[in-house]
């Protein structure tokens, strides 16, 4: 059980009161530069990457939400701030995750076959405060990227250690209140251990409170230089919860629910929430020299979730309600080692061998619920998977004007699927799939790069859906789904950094998928689904006005088309066409800065025939900061500044309401997004 900080509060709000008496003592002036991400430091005009500075300064509601410094991508929720959250990029509705791989220190954060929904990506562990940095790259053209990761990729990597101990405390409306203390020592000749806890408790707006209650702890003890050196990292994370899911629009319509009134933050099932864990053990070590590097990451991850949800009401029983369990141990590791030409020697070139392995044994669960008492059992799955994963790429600089990097991935794949409550359900699957890449990099001219990409990716489907061959709810029979989906993307793209204050990007792109990823949650497992095709067109900007104001920019548009000659209509659904992020910060401006961050979201097809759409959203979140003195700063956080209502996210499906026909009603279901909050935060360094 991780401390409750009352103490550290009392602190906090006393050193706030006397802040006068503190005086403004500034620390020496540091000097941050954003990460390098310019012209010859990238493949592709979408990859870029975030520096810790810019995650500090902006006011973010969920720690996933540091995925928004992406552009293009959007995070929300849909149920419950514990759970994954909603992930939106390039015209795909990710679900909880998939077609996005994320790492947090090497390791992998997407979960296959999880029980409720395939590539589940909980970044609900992650402390940002110690994020130092995050690589992103979109498109399937990197040969070091596998499962999940068609539309793109982020790897976080944290901080080894510390200038000074901190320790932050955040108030704020409705029941929040956050405690994050880290510190790093040296414990020998050149090893240093980082440690941080964290402990949050969250009600929220709902009507029934969401009683977050969460607890981190993370250790980072590392040792070496950049040349060699290695890393080892423990991290424990541990919530449970109480969620308000979706509601019908025909319902806040009318403003009644069995007499009484009826709002948007209301809930229809208040036994509806989750718990869940996970820790993670990981060791990495890297060499380098002037012929060649080498690293090499392991990791185990013990997991964890329990889930009660409930959608559609009273559509089959008198309550919907069902559960789900996940309960899984993965083991895993990656090996590359790269070989560097001799300077002088001809074209300057690197060539990289790599090995990924992963294995995963969960125990998978889903059962009819009700206000969390188990009815009755859907199905009871035992559940391994393996995937080993070679890769080789060359990058070749030809001439001063062009590079190339090619690759090729080969990714063999196993699955065995026993069933406990259906035999004919249990089976195994073997596939692979081979994965060429390319890129050329031309320039730069008048420090402008121009890139073309072209790579094949892929996605791996729930195990259970692979070898399902019975329905477990309706004993029908049913088409298995294919063990991995073949993608291929294609990308134009432009940088260009005409004065050191003042750099652009635009990428035109292509994804087409062999067949979409349908999760059933009903069932369990996912169902084959139609091909697909999306393209767009991306563009970000970044201008420093002056060296204490930056403004970035970004706009994405995209098509989504099913690529067959469906019955229904070709319109995809649940993703967002347009997508704009605007964030303007002002820095070291004396003891001031702040960071005012807007986000668009364009209205989103529900249906394939396009007939219902989303309501659009327009969101801003404000930070305000002071450094009251050496040892002492404090952020004031305005989320959702204008109070809009608007909704996380809206679906369109069948469900039913006492006194509705019993084949239900087909509408809008959606969830709020969060009214105006201000959070108030203390930061102490000792």
């Amino acid at each position: 059980m991780l401390p409750r900080f009352v103490p550290l509060n009392l602190l906090m709000a006393l050193s706030w009161c006397l802040g006068p008496a503190l005086g403004h003592e500034l620390p020496p002036v540091e000097v941050v530069g954003q990460l390098d991400m310019g012209l010859g430091a990238t493949e592709a005009a979408s990859q870029g990457g975030v520096e810790a500075r810019q995650i500090g300064e902006r006011a973010w509601l969920r720690p996933a939400e540091v995925l928004e410094s992406i552009p293009g991508m959007v995070v929300t929720q849909h149920s419950g701030d514990g759970k994954a959250n909603q992930y939106f990029l390039r015209g795909m509705n990710l679900d909880h995750g998939t077609d996005f791989a994320t790492t947090v220190n090497g390791v992998p954060v997407n979960l296959p076959s999880h029980a409720h929904g395939q590539g589940y990506s909980d970044l609900n562990f992650l402390i940002p405060e110690l994020v130092s940095r995050v690589a992103y790259r979109k498109g399937p053209y990197a040969a070091t990227d596998g499962d999940f990761s068609s539309a793109g990729s982020a790897d976080f990597v944290y901080r080894t250690r510390l200038e000074r101990p901190m320790a932050d405390v955040t108030v704020g409306q409705r029941g929040y209140l956050r405690s994050v203390v880290a510190g790093s020592t040296e414990v020998g000749e050149g090893v240093n251990l980082l440690m941080a806890l964290e402990r949050m408790n969250h009600d929220g707006p709902w009507t029934v409170p969401e009683g977050m209650r969460k607890s981190n702890a993370l250790l980072v003890l590392s040792g070496g230089t950049p040349r060699e050196g290695w890393r080892g990292t423990l991290s424990a994370y541990a919530a449970h919860w109480r969620s308000t899911d979706q509601v019908p629009q025909r319902l806040l319509d009318a403003g009644l629910y069995q007499g009484q009134a009826f709002g948007r933050f209301d809930s229809l099932d208040p036994s509806d929430g989750a718990s869940t864990r996970r820790t993670s053990l990981s060791a990495a070590w890297h060499r380098r020299s002037d012929q060649e590097s080498s690293q090499l990451d392991v990791y185990a991850i013990r997991y964890a979730l329990s889930v009660f949800s409930n959608f559609t009401y009273s559509l089959a029983r008198p309550t919907d309600q069902f559960a789900q369990t996940d309960d899984r141990t993965v083991l895993g590791g990656r090996a590359s080692h790269t070989w560097f030409s001799a300077p002088g020697q001809g074209p300057a070139w690197q060539n990289t061998l790599g090995l990924q392995w992963r294995q995963d044994h969960a125990r998978l669960g889903l059962y009819d619920s009700a206000s969390r008492q188990l009815l009755a059992t859907v199905r009871d799955d035992d559940v391994h998977q393996t995937l080993l994963g070679v890769y080789g790429e060359n990058e070749t600089r030809w001439t001063p004007w062009l590079r190339t990097v090619s690759g090729l991935r080969v990714d063999p794949w196993r699955a065995r699927v026993s069933s406990l409550t259906q035999w004919q359900n249990s089976g195994a699957s073997r596939a692979s799939l081979v994965s060429p890449k390319v890129s050329f990099i031309l320039g730069p001219w008048a420090r402008t790069e121009f890139f073309v990409n072209a790579g094949r990716g892929f996605h791996s489907n729930d195990a259970r859906g692979v070898t399902t061959r019975i329905d477990p709810r309706s004993g029908q029979s049913v088409e298995p789904a294919p063990l991995l989906v073949g993608s291929r993307g294609q990308e134009i793209g432009m940088r260009s950094s005409i004065t050191p204050n003042w750099q652009t990007s635009v990428a035109l792109w292509r994804l087409d998928f062999d067949s979409e990823l349908v999760y059933v949650g009903d069932t369990g497992g996912t169902a084959p689904g139609r091909p697909s095709r999306r393209t767009g067109v991306e563009w970000t900007h970044q201008w420093s006005a002056s060296r204490h104001w930056q403004l970035d920019a970004s706009l994405a548009w995209t098509q989504a088309r099913y690529s067959d000659a469906g019955t229904v209509g070709q319109v995809m659904v649940g993703a967002p066409r347009k997508v704009a992020h605007m964030n303007l910060r002002l820095r070291d401006m004396g003891p001031w800065s702040g960071a005012l961050g807007v986000r668009y979201i364009g209205a989103a097809p529900l249906t394939e025939d396009d007939a219902v759409r989303s309501a659009s959203s327009l969101t801003a979140h404000l930070r305000v900061q002071r450094q009251m003195s050496s040892d002492l700063d404090l952020a004031l956080d305005v989320l959702n500044l204008t109070d809009r209502k608007n909704n996380d996210v809206s679906y369109f499906y069948r469900s039913r309401l006492p006194g509705e026909p019993a084949e239900g009603v087909e509408g809008v279901h959606l969830h709020p997004a969060q009214p105006r909050t201000f959070r108030l935060t203390a930061r102490l360094r000792f």
